[in-house]
């Protein structure tokens, strides 16, 4: 009987041995596979200019892009119990959830954060020869921004329009944007925050990675809120994206849909959109 298990004990060692061995061989050959996934994975770096700065607009390499919102985040990221407004704001905030008339579904051009929340993205067009950085609209009213990267202050007598006043600049790796000058035709993001022509909003652009992009804001509005309203967008590089034609409201419909108590409709500025 000993002599039985003995000899049982000795055919299995090969067995197992060779199990191992075969098993260690699998790993061998697999573990580059691993490696080469987990590169694979890795975030590209933000491309830069020889001088090292960032390069906002896209990629040397890429001769089209855009930068497109994560609408996982439906908006703007913030506390909105935290968002204190003051009373006739709360109120035409309520008023707002009541209606679909948001000025920019009817071909008006919207600043600020709310240029950034169109399901076509933004093409963002960096000029250093100009000192001028522009930020188009790939939907919508098909508009852009124009932001003074020379120097320069905000103007003293400016009329308010939907883009405001934009001078901008850098910090380290950050491009700031600072915008004063609205007029109050458009809404500050898609849920319907109010805003006056008191506003003053602070952007900051960051390029984390080569395809991701973290916008933040800060809005300073003392006529609409008690404190600073500030939020965030995480934007993501589609280089297989670009500009392309777009009609705003084709045959000019959305009149119909925009009207007062007495049934006429409101907010046209054109016989070719609203």
């Amino acid at each position: 009987m000993i002599n039985r298990i003995d000899q049982r004990n000795i055919l299995e060692i090969p067995g197992k041995l060779l199990s191992a061995l075969l098993g260690g061989v699998f790993l061998v050959m697999i573990s580059p596979l691993f490696v080469s996934a987990a590169e694979l994975a890795k975030p590209e770096p933000v491309p830069r200019n020889a001088d090292g700065s960032v390069i906002i607009s896209g990629d040397p390499s890429d001769f089209v892009g855009i930068w497109v919102p994560d609408y996982r985040d439906r908006g703007p990221r913030f506390n909105f119990d935290e968002v204190r407004m003051k009373p006739w704001a709360k109120g035409l905030y309520d008023a707002r959830q009541t209606h679909d008339l948001e000025p920019h579904a009817r071909c008006k051009a919207s600043g600020a954060v709310r240029q950034l929340l169109t399901p076509y993205g933004v093409e963002i067009v960096d000029i250093p020869e100009l000192q001028r950085l522009y930020i188009f609209d790939i939907g919508g009213p098909h508009t852009w921004r124009e932001i003074y990267m020379d120097g320069r202050s905000h103007p003293t007598d400016f009329e308010p329009n939907n883009y405001g006043h934009s001078i901008g600049w850098w910090e380290g790796d950050t491009l700031v944007i600072d915008s004063i000058g609205y007029n109050t035709e458009f809404w500050f993001e898609r849920r319907g925050l109010p805003h006056t022509e008191q506003a003053h909003v602070i952007e900051y652009y960051t390029r984390t990675e080569r395809d991701n992009m973290e916008y933040r804001f800060v809005l300073q509005d003392p006529m609409t809120y008690y404190s600073n309203v500030e939020g965030s967008v995480h934007l993501r590089w589609s280089g297989d994206a670009e500009l392309f034609e777009y009609v705003c409201q084709q045959s000019n419909y959305a009149p119909d849909l925009m009207v007062n108590q007495d049934g006429m409709a409101v907010g046209r500025t054109s016989p070719i959109a609203p």
